[in-house]
C-alpha cells in the first residue's frame, strides 16, 4: 500500500513545475532490508549526501523487476512508506562488483564514504540477500550502479 505522503509529495512537486510533468510516471521505494538502514539512507538522500545506489543485477531477472533507467523519477520513502524525496536517475551502469570505483562508493554516501567501507557493507548485504537462494556471493557478480539527482524534498 502506498502511503498518502507519496502522492502528496508528487502533487507538491508538480506544482513547482507548473504541471509540466503532469503525466510523468514515478516509482516509490525504500532502501535496504531493515527499518534503521532504510530510514538512515533516505535521510542521506534528503541531505543530498547519497546520490547513488547499487544492487545485484541477477536479482532483477530473478524477481521479474525492471532495471532502473536513465531519466526515471523515484520517490524515496522511509521504511514505513512515508515520502522523503524525489530523485531522477541520471546514470545507470552494470559492472562487476570488483570494478566499482572509489568515486561511486563516495556517491553512495554511506559510512566514511570510502571504497573499503562500501565493499565491506555491500559484500555483507549481498551475501545475506543471496543466502536464501543458496547462491554464493562472488566479486565477479554484476552490480547495477545507479546515480541519482535530488530534485525535490
Amino acid at each position: 500500500m502506498v502511503h498518502n505522503s507519496v502522492s502528496q509529495m508528487w502533487e507538491n512537486y508538480l506544482i513547482t513545475l507548473e504541471n509540466k510533468l503532469k503525466n510523468a510516471e514515478y516509482s516509490s521505494w525504500h532502501f535496504s532490508a531493515n527499518k534503521e538502514d532504510a530510514n538512515e539512507l533516505a535521510a542521506l538522500v534528503r541531505n543530498n549526501v547519497k546520490t547513488a545506489t547499487s544492487s545485484l543485477h541477477m536479482l532483477y531477472e530473478m524477481e521479474g523487476v525492471k532495471r532502473p533507467q536513465k531519466g526515471e523519477l523515484n520517490i524515496i520513502t522511509d521504511w514505513d512508506g512515508v515520502a522523503q524525496a524525489i530523485t531522477e536517475t541520471v546514470n545507470v551502469s552494470i559492472i562487476p562488483f570488483k570494478e566499482v570505483s572509489e568515486d561511486f562508493a563516495r556517491k553512495e554516501g554511506e559510512g566514511d564514504r570510502t571504497l573499503h567501507y562500501w565493499r565491506t557493507v555491500h559484500i555483507d548485504f549481498f551475501t545475506k540477500e543471496l543466502m536464501n537462494m543458496n547462491i554464493a556471493f562472488s566479486e565477479d557478480m554484476l552490480v547495477v550502479c545507479e546515480e541519482l539527482r535530488l530534485i525535490y524534498k
